[in-house]
């Protein structure tokens, strides 16, 4: 059942989830601290990215600024890990965090960085009632902590232009996942807090491609990512079992 809100319908909010980060905000941009899976994550998801996007857009794949003229939202942004890159190659950058300690992060951050990004404490539904658009939407390892899928799908689907693409990234809910994500991230390694996954709500790939057709998405691709132990690396493939990426794109207007 959807957590209701008196005045303005379902949220994506859990407050859990919200504590949660909030008390590990300041470690966002430390590559050796709480987040270190997502710095080591994140180059080969940068590069899926780019390389998507490239091929969706027609953009220059040899051009620094590939994206300029494009909006792109970044839901579940953390301290900015996607959203810095991403306004380097020329996006105009939006990151909501339901987290204001996150976004007070990221803000920081930004401004050494010497990036403009529009950073605000908000979740997404709000951006869907106030009918902003983005070219490109990214919800990447945010849609096993929203409190309602089926609201957080819809206002995702909501806020992307016709001829824009979404992409998510997640976890699957299956036995492997658990033992690996869970177990082994959480309690064997220590990679992560206790508690930061709670397994009952990965979403499983036919899941997620169901949530994605009732909003008028078409899943385009779904792609598995696997970490390599022994080399501490990540990489694309075809086993979906664990972590898995999923590109979907809303038909152009005619």
């Amino acid at each position: 059942m959807a957590t209701q809100r008196a005045e303005s319908g379902p949220t994506t909010i859990d407050p859990a989830e919200i504590a949660r980060f909030a008390a590990m905000a300041d470690s966002w941009w430390d590559p050796n601290g709480q987040f270190r899976p997502l710095h080591r994550f994140n180059p080969t998801r940068l590069a899926f990215l780019r390389d998507r996007l490239i091929a969706h857009f027609r953009r220059d794949a040899a051009g620094l600024k590939p994206f300029e003229g494009l909006r792109l939202l970044d839901v579940g942004c953390g301290g900015g890990l996607l959203a810095e890159p991403m306004a380097r190659l020329g996006f105009a950058v939006t990151g909501i965090d339901a987290t204001p300690e996150t976004i007070a992060t990221a803000r920081i951050h930004a401004e050494q960085s010497r990036l403009a990004i529009d950073y605000r404490a908000v979740p997404v539904e709000d951006l869907a009632r106030s009918g902003e658009m983005f070219d490109v939407v990214l919800a990447m390892e945010i849609v096993e902590h929203v409190a309602d899928l089926d609201a957080f799908l819809d206002a995702t689907a909501a806020v992307l232009n016709p001829g824009g693409m979404l992409v998510v990234a997640t976890l699957n809910r299956t036995t492997k996942a658990y033992l690996l994500a869970v177990v082994g991230a959480e309690y064997v390694l220590r990679w992560l807090p206790r508690g930061t996954h709670e397994w009952s709500k990965f979403i499983r790939p036919s899941e997620l491609a169901a949530g994605l057709r009732r909003n008028g998405l078409r899943a385009e691709e779904m792609t598995g990512v696997s970490y390599n132990p022994l080399r501490d690396s990540w990489s694309l493939g075809r086993d979906l079992d664990v972590n898995y990426m999923t590109v979907a794109t809303k038909p152009a207007e005619h």
